[in-house]
């Protein structure tokens, strides 16, 4: 009878166990993660088809969303950040600008660049028409669109080109030490004597001395004599400057003309500059590049034009800009180290020099820097680069460049998605370097700007707060870019995932180093806790982490939206705030269990014990 009555209690409890740990495991079946099944993803993914996701996708971590009371279904907001960015092509720091040409203007290629590593796209708008523009950025949007992440755009402006007239006999040789005249007598063509130069400008500031550069530095020629400095062995004319052949040889109709030693008073944007940039702001193109600055002034033009539809990039190619180096910086949202012009302008061997200043300068101001030009000139013919290519670009990485850039190896080369890769091979192999992050941090100036006095501390609170806990990523949000601009001037060594509710400031964010723009919707009614929550979805999604103790760094602004409202660092694990509690109440629930199975063990056998004796 005593066996029997144990029988009963027996079953009875293991009902009871089974009806609760069925119900347990349905309604976590039910709140599972699934991921995307678009084919848009497997290009990111370095798992193996079918394999299973790095974490939170089992019944334990979908207990603790459902704790947290967030949908357990991906929202379009998580799918855009879908895609695994632990892949090759996104675990580099420094980004890549490709120019898009003949060679790269259709959609396949496109996609090919993006893929092999292309953060922005360069419009150069010294060629082509608007509406060849319009169609690449129409390409370019569906692109972003289809692989949910945003695609910057630069519009390249082509700035005051100036130009000699032409020859009667197409082109003449010009012997050193002789006398050459440039004056404005465009109606008549050129001979051995003189050529026009339809520039008034160029002939009136001008004085005995200066230098006069041709055909992209070729030919060098000094001013003897000239209308604000007429030389006493020859009569001055209003129109004309008299020169001596310093360097001579071939020169041909309407080769360029440099003015290294002087400032032209001139405005930096033409006719054609200002038709282009009414078009660009049109396209919604994401940053605006201007040729050929020489002062702060010029800057501020183009911001009075652009005003917020696009952020500014200065290309400092002249002296003149190096010399204003500090002012210029201040007056842009960005600058280019343009290596063509101005290694027209400078001596070579000044040109290194001048590239590390310019980035060292931006650096302490908190402003991306580009360096671009002839970085891998030989792939516009072959499908390999000169080691001393290879070695540019790893100099500049080294430097601490926000992006490289490709010219007219991606827009008009053999090998445009080549050349790409090996930029981005030589980025990963840098970045992997032991030196490279006790380098590029040691090169991070103590200034702080007391303009941006919240974001610096923010920013040097949060990287030293992810590399004294070990966190995987620093997650910050922000509306206008700027806390997200600071923090990549510390050049942290984990990602800065960077979430935004505005697609603009996601598309101008990619060219910062370090970054991953992401765009995220923002409710009204969000709480801060209801966002936290969001962000570590988001960035666990994404790959950032492999484990749910794993930690981030947040920082933010609140109230949320206000400009420059940097005020908030966070710690939090990758589950989620508020999420430790819920999980220790889910193991405590999983150990009452497994304590009551012991306890109902324990007593069986001390009544299967008692029965043995009675029995006896």
């Amino acid at each position: 009878m005593a066996y029997q009555r144990s029988l009963v209690s027996l079953l009875a409890m293991l009902v009871l166990y089974l009806r609760f740990s069925l119900s347990y495991r349905l309604s976590s079946t039910s709140f599972r993660l699934q991921r995307p099944s678009s084919s848009c993803l497997r290009p990111f993914s370095i798992r193996p088809h079918g394999a299973k996701p790095i974490f939170g996708r089992g019944k334990r971590h979908t207990d603790l969303i459902r704790m947290q009371g967030l949908s357990p279904l991906l929202s379009d907001m998580e799918k855009r950040a879908s895609f695994d960015k632990t892949h090759p092509r996104w675990k580099k720091h420094t980004k890549q600008i490709a120019t898009v040409g003949p060679a790269s203007s259709s959609i396949e290629m496109l996609e090919s660049l993006f893929l092999a590593g292309v953060d922005v796209f360069r419009l150069n708008f010294s060629h082509g028409s608007h509406e060849e523009k319009a169609k690449i950025v129409k390409l370019i949007r569906e692109l972003e669109k289809k692989f949910d992440h945003p695609i910057g755009i630069l519009a390249d402006l082509q700035g005051p080109k100036l130009r000699i007239g032409k020859f009667k006999e197409g082109a003449i040789v010009l012997e050193r030490g002789q006398r050459f005249v440039f004056d404005m007598q465009v109606e008549e063509l050129g001979d051995e004597q003189r050529v026009s130069l339809p520039h008034p400008e160029i002939i009136s500031t001008l004085r005995e001395g200066d230098i006069l550069l041709l055909d992209d530095g070729k030919l060098r020629l000094r001013v003897l004599s000239s209308p604000s400095s007429p030389s006493s062995t020859s009569s001055p004319s209003p129109e004309r400057v008299e020169c001596e052949v310093l360097v001579g040889g071939r020169l041909s109709d309407r080769k360029g003309v440099n003015t290294p030693s002087i400032v032209l008073p001139i405005s930096p944007l033409t006719a054609k500059d200002r038709s282009d940039l009414v078009a660009a702001l049109d396209m919604n193109v994401d940053w605006v590049a201007l040729s050929f600055v020489q002062r702060a002034e010029d800057m501020h033009e183009l911001r009075g034009l652009v005003g917020s539809r696009a952020s500014i990039m200065a290309k400092i190619e002249k002296p003149a800009a190096v010399q204003s180096l500090s002012d210029v910086v201040a007056a842009s949202d960005a600058c280019m180290v343009a290596r063509g012009d101005l290694g027209v302008e400078c001596a070579p061997e000044e040109v290194p020099i001048i590239q590390r200043k310019i980035i060292d300068e931006c650096r302490r101001m908190g402003r991306p820097v580009v360096v671009a030009t002839q970085m891998l000139e030989s792939m516009i013919e072959h499908p390999v680069p000169t080691r001393a290519e290879a070695s540019d670009v790893a100099t500049a990485v080294f430097d601490g460049a926000d992006a490289v850039m490709l010219s007219a190896e991606s827009a008009s080369g053999k090998y445009p998605i080549e050349s790409v890769q090996m930029q981005q091979r030589v980025i990963d192999r840098v970045e992997e370097s032991e030196h490279y992050f006790s380098m590029v941090k040691s090169r991070v100036s103590a200034d702080i700007s007391r303009d941006h006095l919240a974001y610096d501390a923010i920013s040097q609170a949060a990287s030293s707060l992810a590399l004294e806990m070990q966190a995987q990523a620093v997650i910050c949000f922000t509306s206008t870019g700027g806390t997200v601009s600071r923090a990549s001037r510390m050049r942290m060594t984990v990602p800065i995932v960077a979430l935004t509710p505005r697609i603009r400031i996601a598309r101008r964010m990619s060219l910062f180093w370090g970054v991953y723009p992401t765009f995220m919707t923002m409710e009204p009614n969000d709480t801060f806790d209801n966002m936290l929550k969001r962000a570590c979805r988001l960035a666990e999604i994404q790959g950032f982490a492999t484990d749910p103790k794993d930690l981030f760094i947040v920082t933010a602004g609140l109230p949320f939206g206000q400009k420059g409202a940097a005020n908030v660092v966070r710690i939090l694990p990758a589950s989620g705030p508020q999420v430790v509690e819920g999980e220790m109440r889910c193991i405590e629930r999983e150990r009452h269990f497994n304590r009551g199975d012991e306890k109902m063990g324990k007593a069986e056998q001390q009544r299967q014990a008692q029965e043995q004796e009675q029995e006896q």
